[in-house]
This record gives C-alpha cells, structure tokens and sequence, in this order.
C-alpha cells in the first residue's frame, strides 16, 4: 500500500548536520509518482479524525493533563500553508477542537513588548489543537532579511524560542514545525497563477514580489533559523513542496504521530451504561 510511514516522515527532521540547500523541493521520496501520492494522501485520516476526538474528548471530560499539539507553519509566499490547514486539519479533525491564527505584522501594542508576548495567549490549551500561520519565526527571518531589528537582538531571539518552547513542551504541549519548502520556479507559477486567475487575486500581495528579490537572503535566514531551533521538545521539519499533497500528506502522518504519542484512551462513562439503558427503555 502507498503510504508514507512514520519512520520515513522523519527523514525530514533538521539535525545538526541539515542544509537547507541539499533539500530538493520537487522530490517525492517514499512515493515515486503522482499515482502514489494520491493513494498516501487519505491513509492516516480516520486514525487523526479519532485520535483529535480522543483528545478533545478528555479535555471536555476533565483531563487537564490530556495534553494539545501545536503546529507551527512558516515557508515562503506560496509554499502551501493554506493548502495544508485546510487538507490536513480542516478536511479530518473536529474543528470544536482547532484554533487556526494567522499573524500578521505587530500591533503598536504588541511592539510594546518582547516580541513573543503577542503568541503566548494562542498556545494550545489541554485538548485543542493549535496552529500558527506564520509565527514568532518571522522575528528572526523577516527582521533578520530586511534588518528591521539590531543584529544582537535577533541572535538574543533564537535563544528565548528554544527556551519558551522547551517550557511549551513542559507543559504538554507536542509542537510540530514545518516549513513547506518550494523552489524558487514553483513560486513564480504560483505567482503568476494568483495574478492572471482572477479567483486568487485576493491571495496576491505585490509585496510578495518584493520579498522573492531576496530569496537566497531568506534562505540563509531559514537555514540559521531551522538550525538553531530544532530540538527534540520542538523539531522542525523541512519538507519538499513543489507536490503540495506530498507535504500535506507527511504532515499528515507528523500529526498522527503527534496526537498518538499523548498515550490517551477514551474517557470513562461517568454513568452506569445499564442503567441508562433501563431508563431509556420506560421514557
């Protein structure tokens, strides 16, 4: 059966030895053609639909200690993020149970303070999953390419996400960092796609055209980024992208994976099944 397993979805794990220029985005490993892909794609669904119940339904019965996943987006204009919330969270999971938050640029209040306090009241409470499009990852690309902060701040940066994500992790809370990587040839299809088809004109921002002039600063930004940042209570993962269903199909299993390692089980009745039954019988 066509599948990308777990053990194979974590090929993608950036180590300490990870180039980002190594990483060919038109690849498909696992999954040598098209054909493959489509049948990869739906083979996690029913077991991350239940797995999401199951952990939505401990919060609801009162497990506080029933844990949340975070997962954390971050790829260039046109790398698939939307693509991936809606195929991966929104077409399996209970959205009672999802909180999907798009940051855009800081608010005058938001730049009153460290750059991570505006991301603190979106982390995932026990049973929700959570994910950010975009993140406080921008803080350390964006500002880093178009040096919109001090040089010593942006190093400081890297070292207080390692830290507030170790203490996410503490808290239980399985965080998932993907960047969706694209070539630079994909991109400029999808632009051009957004600028000639009217029905995706409200996807293009002429600033994205702005920000691909400096793409190779952007990735030596991710590779900084992604190099210092990757650790075993936060990994990221680079995966290829130009097959967006190919990424959306390892995220799939990333987050299985993810929900299965909470080690939860349904929640037990708080009610006598056969006593119920009785009373259902004479209502």
């Amino acid at each position: 059966m066509a599948r990308i397993s777990v053990e194979e979805a974590q090929q993608f794990r950036v180590d300490e030895n990870f180039q980002l220029a190594d990483v060919d985005p038109t690849a498909t490993p696992g999954l040598d053609s098209d054909k493959k892909v489509d049948k990869a794609f739906d083979t996690f669904d029913d077991e991350l639909e239940d797995l999401q119940e199951m952990l939505f339904a401990n919060a609801r019965a009162g497990n506080s200690d029933a844990g949340s996943v975070l997962l954390i987006l971050q790829g260039m204009d046109t790398s698939g993020k939307g693509g991936l919330i809606k195929h991966v969270v929104g077409s399996t999971m209970d959205l009672q149970g999802v909180r999907v938050h798009a940051f855009g640029p800081p608010t005058e209040e938001e730049r009153a303070h460290d750059f991570l306090w505006r991301f603190e009241p979106h982390v995932p409470e026990p049973g929700m999953v959570a994910v950010f499009d975009r993140s406080h990852y921008e803080d350390v690309l964006v500002q880093r390419v178009k040096q919109m902060a001090p040089p010593e701040e942006i190093e400081r940066r890297y070292g207080a996400i390692v830290e507030w994500e170790s203490e996410l992790a503490a808290r239980g809370v399985e965080i998932i960092k993907v960047m969706p990587h694209i070539s630079r040839e994909f991109q400029e299809e999808n632009l051009r796609e957004r600028i000639l088809n009217e029905e995706k004109h409200w996807k293009y921002n002429p600033g994205d055209i702005d920000d691909r002039r400096l793409w190779s600063q952007y990735m030596a930004a991710y590779q900084i980024a992604l190099t210092r940042t990757s650790t075993d209570a936060a990994p990221w993962y680079c995966i290829p992208s130009d097959n967006k269903d190919y990424c959306r199909t390892v995220v799939k299993t990333l987050m299985y994976d993810a929900l299965k390692s909470l080690g939860l089980s349904w929640p037990e009745a708080d009610f006598d099944p056969e006593v119920e039954l009785e009373r259902l019988a004479h209502s």
